[in-house]
């Protein structure tokens, strides 16, 4: 799936999702060796632990953070799931 994150500088989120785990993830802009980071932190993770782990998480005086906008398109996928 493909997510357009609002608030913050990555532009795109790209997730790969194979039941409920995340296989892969790739982020476009923002801070490349955080978001690095983060994506292979999550690889293999159930996507409500990341959702858990992620939520809420802020960068500077945004109210939101790419972590925390990687949750919202996780919450996204799963209410398009139960549908």
């Amino acid at each position: 799936m493909k997510y357009r994150p609002f608030g913050v500088c990555s532009r795109e989120i790209e997730i790969e999702i194979d039941g409920d785990i995340i296989k892969n993830v790739k982020f476009t802009g923002g801070c490349n060796g955080n978001l690095k980071g983060v994506a292979r932190l999550t690889q293999d993770m159930k996507i409500d632990d990341v959702i858990e782990k992620l939520s809420g998480i802020e960068c500077g005086h945004k109210g939101t953070s790419c972590p925390d906008q990687f949750a919202k398109a996780l919450r996204e996928y799963k209410e398009r799931q139960e549908k």
